[in-house]
């Protein structure tokens, strides 16, 4: 066979030295390096508590509630209102919804239909100027 018909040949270079000779392998070592810890070791690291359908839910609408203005502490300022973000969670939420339909528990399905209610209803509120009552 001719060398045009051999096709091509792969090279790999990672590894290698730019002088293209073979690298060295690193040694193995039982040691793990430190770690470069930028908070106190000494603080305790808060619990998450444990992420479920509903916790998930929940999250996804408190986020949709504050891009429609809603604070959670009155101490903190207000966020900047974004309802074309908190339209696309609500309908994130919808689809979940439907996708989900008869795989979530009663209370799940409650959970997540009432959710979608609330951040429908504030929604409408915010674009069509009357306040909410809630």
């Amino acid at each position: 066979m001719s060398e045009e018909e051999q096709g091509f040949v792969v090279r790999d270079k990672r590894g290698r030295a730019a002088s293209d000779e073979p690298s060295t392998p690193m040694p193995e070592t039982s040691q793990a390096p430190e770690p470069q810890a930028s908070f106190d070791s000494s603080e305790p690291i808060p619990q998450m508590p444990p992420l479920t359908f509903s916790s998930f839910v929940f999250s996804l609408g408190t986020s949709s509630l504050m891009l429609m203005g809603e604070t959670l502490d009155p101490e903190q300022p207000p966020s900047p209102v974004n309802l074309p973000q908190a339209k696309e969670i609500i309908d994130i939420l919808s689809m979940l919804e439907e996708k989900t339909k008869g795989n979530l528990s009663t209370e799940e399905a409650s959970i997540i239909g009432d959710m979608l209610y609330t951040l429908r209803m504030k929604y409408v509120s915010a674009t069509s100027g009357v306040p909410s009552s809630s």
